[in-house]
């Protein structure tokens, strides 16, 4: 009983001290740069600043919102009606994105590990659902926004909004451009696949999609939504 009970109490203080401290790394930073050091690559650097979300262009946030999770604002941390959405489509062998809401994929990137095994999986599966109601419960939606956006992977061990920026155009985070935004929020899939400077034509049509759908939300009025 006590080490559940430690656990439960830790991890309720780690999340409110970040409601209110920018963490350095990500639990997937560490991993990814000690993947590489593991591999001989002993130049490999992750490449991280963090940026407040008043820092950081509007367009952006708004673009990873209309990509990954368009119920963010109304949603409690999971999207039902997606992860439906999800089982049913994978039961008809099609293939469709996960359904993880940007609140889990904080959870998960903050906090966790990438598993590769099934228990392992599952496990993390168990630890990120417990991460995801413990953000919802301390964080605004706006700090989650925030977080998602510093430590989201936009290439190999490229991390946030401004070390992208830096590294695609050389410029501030700050004056990320619609179609810039876009394309960084289209390659968060699969971004050691993609590239958000020289997209293919998978990103870049999916880059198109993202800007009208940013429309769709109500552009940067969704933004004033978030408390």
């Amino acid at each position: 009983m006590a080490l559940p009970f430690l656990f439960a109490a830790a991890s309720v203080l780690q999340v409110v001290v970040l409601r209110f401290v920018d963490p350095p790394l990500s639990a997937f930073m560490v991993a990814r740069q000690i993947e590489a050091w593991s591999e001989g690559d002993w130049g490999f650097r992750i490449q991280h600043a963090w940026r407040d979300l008043d820092r950081i262009a509007p367009s952006l946030p708004l673009s990873v919102v209309a990509a990954e999770d368009q119920n963010f604002a109304g949603h409690n941390g999971f999207d039902f009606k997606a992860i439906e959405k999800a089982r049913a489509s994978n039961a008809k062998g099609r293939r469709l994105r996960g359904a993880s809401t940007l609140s889990q994929q904080v959870a998960k990137n903050l906090f966790l590990w990438q598993g590769s095994s099934r228990p392992s999986r599952w496990v993390r599966k168990g630890f990120e659902v417990w991460y995801t109601l413990l953000i919802e419960t301390f964080w605004p939606k706006s700090r989650i926004l925030e977080m998602h956006v510093n430590i989201a992977e936009f290439g190999d061990g490229v991390y946030g909004a401004q070390a992208a920026a830096r590294r695609y155009w050389g410029k501030d985070a700050s004056r990320l451009s619609p179609a810039e935004s876009a394309r960084l929020a289209a390659v968060l899939p699969a971004p050691r696949r993609y590239n958000a400077r020289n997209p293919g034509p998978y990103v870049q049509r999916r880059a198109n999609w993202i800007q009208r759908q940013v429309r769709q939300i109500g552009g940067t009025g969704y933004l004033e939504q978030l408390d």
